[in-house]
């Protein structure tokens, strides 16, 4: 009785770990100076909010329909993105009573664009192309149509290099990014 007890409570923390785990490889990945830099994403919280939101998309994409594990993992993964959303606000020094509005508004902004990514990917480029220029590019008042293209490619390159690495390699935290483009192709 206390070994399933004991296993069942380890194991939650364990799979919490590796998808907190998880969720610091996106936001490396988000934050990498290319896409603020070369592809004009706008470095503001904004800005950086999408990138991680996108980054999130390409990991959760991988997971869908890969099976049970796969399933808890992603799940267990967006509820340490929405323990972040929590803490950031909170750092940022927002008060209790508006805590729980803005995090189920960011929460929704991030199934929002999960949602019309996992949209974009299955049409054309061009679907690709005005899902990041909605979100990502959002508040750029003109943004390079260049910078948007070169996005979209390295989506598409990072689509493709996730579902050539081995789930496993996903779940346990070794597997590799695409490299994001260093100028606009």
């Amino acid at each position: 009785m206390f070994d399933r007890l004991f296993g069942r409570l380890f194991g939650r923390s364990q799979d919490a770990q590796a998808a907190a785990d998880l969720y610091a490889r996106i936001v490396a990945q988000a934050r990498r100076p290319e896409f603020y830099g070369a592809l004009g994403v706008p470095d503001t919280l904004d800005g950086r909010f999408d990138m991680v939101a996108l980054h999130l998309f390409l990991v959760m994409h991988r997971l869908k329909g890969q099976g049970a594990a796969a399933d808890a993992r992603s799940r267990r993964l967006f509820e340490v993105v929405t323990d972040d959303f929590e803490r950031t606000l909170r750092e940022m020094g927002v008060g209790d009573q508006g805590i729980a509005r803005r995090v189920t508004a960011m929460v929704g902004g991030a199934r929002g664009r999960l949602t019309a990514y996992d949209a974009a990917i299955v049409q054309d480029e061009r679907a690709l192309e005005v899902a990041l220029d909605n979100n990502v590019y959002g508040t750029v008042p003109e943004p390079d149509p260049r910078a948007i293209g070169a996005l979209a490619g390295y989506v598409r390159r990072s689509v493709a290099e996730l579902a050539a690495q081995p789930l496993d390699s996903l779940l346990s935290g070794a597997f590799h990014w695409a490299d994001p483009p260093a100028h606009m192709e």
